[in-house]
């Protein structure tokens, strides 16, 4: 029998996905597990495996459309079987998509007129986040035709309302000529053109909608780290020729967040409507930055793992992002994230929240500088930790004693490497 490829869901919060390549073509064998296509999302650029063996018969999705979860975007029929062509690419942008690629009715170029009361009044399908940015912009989803499974409002249909509202606002004669990609010349010179990559996108959008939901607040740390230098330098080549990587300084921060999180469980916890939601489990996001953009895998149950545990898993997961080849599960579930900027040689940072967590880490640069200790200067391996909260949830004080407790367990690491 045929088996259906279909649009994985690559977090909990993802609900499309844009389909970036195909890796087959019609009529080419594939085996189960070999990579098929490539997709990106706000969270992860990867390759996606076959779910079966056999012939690829049918593409229905062209690379470079957005469709949502669960939708089949190809079929792969036993060998011998005959294959469909793929579908035309639809050159002008007004005409319809393929029935196939898009379920759901497509959402009108404009706002909507308002609807009856009673179908206004309509059960509205959407997600957490869709509907908060609904409430602080004061959009009735009552009124929008959503595009997802079912009728489900995504937060591509509620984004691209709000643009089409502000853009009302607008005088026709202020309104932008539309721009084709290549390179235009003005009196300050010549520049270039080009459309944004679907995740570069998505990501836009995701931090938009993050910086609209939460309160941000940060708050500055500066810890001591010549304690973890020395042990690092010390345990470098053992490690090397146990383990066959490189010892790295973010198995010694994920180690002591994931005990700061124990100890401080409303930084470990989100937010829904008026609900506190305490996650039990401690899974720890340590955002990866690619030449394509960003991607933030998850470390499982961080506090249940050993330091050599959770060095193993971050450093296949960090090579992992950089091959395509993470599965879903490598980007769901993540209660915290970590943002490790000081590798280029940044000082320190303000990230944006990673929805629907309540807070994020960034770790600056490790450089040597002369310190006060006991009314004399040494010179010591000093860092900048910020912690960017929400402050619709956490205050001050505990985000203070939660970096207070972490800067305390890396100056006074004990924990065995091995």
């Amino acid at each position: 029998m045929p088996s259906n490829v279909i649009m994985p869901q690559m977090g909990e919060s993802i609900f499309e996905g844009t389909l970036t390549k195909w890796l087959k073509k019609v009529g080419e064998p594939v085996k189960r597990d070999e990579p098929l296509f490539e997709i990106s999302t706000d969270k992860v650029d990867s390759e996606i495996p076959a779910p079966a063996s056999g012939v690829l018969s049918e593409i229905r999705v062209n690379e470079g459309e957005t469709v949502q979860i669960n939708t089949v975007v190809g079929v792969i029929a036993e060998e011998g079987a005959a294959a469909s062509p793929a579908p035309a690419k639809v050159e002008m942008e007004d005409a319809p998509k393929p029935q196939a690629v898009q379920p759901a009715p497509q959402e009108p170029e404009l706002t909507p007129e308002p609807e009856p009361a009673a179908a206004a009044s309509r059960s509205v399908r959407s997600s957490p986040l869709v509907k908060r940015i609904a409430r602080e912009e004061d959009v009735d989803l009552g009124q929008l035709e959503g595009t997802g499974l079912g009728g489900r409002i995504t937060k591509k249909d509620i984004l691209s309302h709000l643009s089409g509202r502000q853009g009302s606002d607008v005088p026709p004669s202020a309104a932008p000529a539309p721009r084709m990609p290549g390179t235009e010349r003005s009196p300050a010179g010549s520049s270039e053109v080009v459309p944004m990559s679907a995740m570069r996108k998505s990501i836009a959008e995701h931090m938009l909608a993050s910086r609209r939901t939460s309160a941000h607040v940060t708050t500055v740390f500066e810890v001591d780290l010549t304690r973890i230098v020395n042990i690092k330098n010390q345990h470098a080549q053992e490690f090397l020729e146990r383990e066959g990587g490189k010892l790295s300084y973010m198995p010694f921060f994920i180690k002591t967040v994931a005990g700061a999180l124990k100890e401080f469980p409303v930084v470990n916890a989100s937010i829904s409507g008026t609900d506190i939601i305490y996650k039990k489990d401690v899974n720890i996001g340590v955002a990866v930055a690619l030449d394509w953009g960003l991607i933030v895998p998850v470390v499982k149950n961080a506090d249940e793992k050993s330091f050599l545990g959770i060095a193993k898993t971050a450093s296949s997961l960090a090579e992992r992002a950089r091959q395509k080849k993470l599965a879903p599960e490598d980007v769901q579930g993540g209660t915290f994230t970590i943002s490790n900027p000081g590798v280029f040689g940044s000082l320190l940072g303000t990230p944006i929240i990673n929805q629907p967590q309540v807070a994020i880490l960034c770790i600056g640069a490790i450089t040597k500088r002369p310190v006060v200790i006991n009314d004399a200067i040494a010179i010591r391996s000093m860092a900048y930790l910020t912690l960017t909260f929400d402050h619709r949830l956490i205050d001050g004080a505990v985000a203070d004693h939660f970096m207070s407790s972490l800067k305390n367990k890396l100056e006074q690491w004990d924990e065995p490497l091995f």
